[in-house]
């Protein structure tokens, strides 16, 4: 099983539920994650990622850690830093209409949204409401693209495009497609020489359906004009992706895979879970296993079955933990304070 492991958590793409597989692996297998230095869950995003922003990172000593998995701007010859040369580096997207419905909602606090009624209202003149000056409008534009650490406010042109999916393709081993989360799981487990229970997970900060608004067709040309770059490295990604299933795999072995995968969950979400799925915010019993509440969304959570053997509940409630929470229990973990 591959243990070192760069992965470029994009804002709104299934990466927190990534990120629980990350943390779990990390966590039965006692591996060292990157943390940020100043605590929280940011390495200092959403400036440029930078080796010192790792908490125990000194250039006199490198210390190589096995995950880097937090929120960061990414960098390449920075991140080279802190992992190992032979780390896999992979990312997930998500198609650029669903991600601008989703950050509209969840970023609503911010500059470019605060003012804007609706969706609508913003893309009917963008402008009224974006300013690129502004230190959070990269949340409406063009964020997987910024995510990589390009330019969101740059000209479209089909020179720059090849610039930016060529320099992706040489630095991530794999890119996901959140849209087909069973079928990345595959690919992502394969790569790392994973098992299926590694890969398995139930969906963490996803949002109660009543903040979720469908979209004309109108809009969602709208959006793809004014996302064009994310757009671009989606279409781009999303083919690459069915290439690689049928290079690699086999549709009809990933059929059986994704079948597996999915009785797995199954099977887990009948030992693990209160009624085998998610629950609204107030319908969470444990407060520990409550998730961030932001914007104007409503995160779903989970409530565990009880009397669970001891070693089962672990499990579970590593599957069902919110990100926040297992971060900072990883991160006590990882710097508890050594007596002698």
């Amino acid at each position: 099983p591959k243990t070192d492991i760069v992965f470029l958590k994009v804002h709104k793409s299934a990466s927190s539920t990534v990120m629980n597989i990350l943390f779990r692996f990390g966590d039965t297998h006692n591996l060292t994650f990157a943390f940020p230095a100043g605590g929280g869950n940011q390495l200092s995003y959403p400036r440029h990622f930078l080796a010192t922003f790792v908490k125990g990172f000194s250039p006199r000593s490198p210390q190589r850690f096995n995950i880097l998995c937090h929120h960061m701007r990414f960098l390449q010859p920075e991140v080279q830093k802190v992992v190992s040369s032979s780390a896999i580096y992979f990312s997930i997207l998500r198609n650029p209409v669903q991600l601008m419905e989703s950050s509209f909602v969840y970023y609503k606090g911010t500059s470019a949204f605060s003012r804007a009624h609706s969706l609508e209202e913003f893309l009917s003149q963008p402008y009224h409401y974006y300013n690129p000056k502004d230190s959070d409008s990269h949340y409406a534009r063009n964020l997987m693209t910024f995510d990589f650490g390009f330019n969101p406010d740059a000209e479209v042109s089909a020179e720059r495009v090849q610039l930016m999916l060529k320099a992706i393709e040489a630095s991530f081993d794999l890119l996901l497609i959140s849209e087909y989360f069973d079928e990345s799981m595959v690919l992502l487990k394969e790569m790392l020489c994973w098992d299926l229970d590694n890969v398995i997970s139930f969906p963490l900060n996803i949002r109660d359906n009543s903040t979720k608004s469908s979209l004309s067709d109108t809009i969602m040309e709208k959006i793809k004009d004014w996302n064009r770059l994310d757009w671009e490295i989606y279409t781009h990604f999303n083919r690459t992706f069915w290439e690689r299933i049928d290079r690699d795999i086999g549709r009809e072995r990933m059929q059986q895979e994704v079948k597996a995968l999915r009785k797995r969950q199954a099977e887990l979400a009948r030992t693990c879970l209160q009624g085998m799925g998610s629950v609204a915010p107030k319908d969470i019993k444990d407060s520990s296993l409550q998730p961030l509440q932001h914007g104007n969304a409503k995160i779903l959570g989970y409530n565990l079955n009880q009397g669970l053997d001891k070693e089962t509940e672990r499990m579970c409630r590593r599957l069902v933990t919110p990100e926040l929470q297992y971060s900072s229990a990883l991160y006590k973990k990882q710097f508890a304070q050594k007596h002698p």
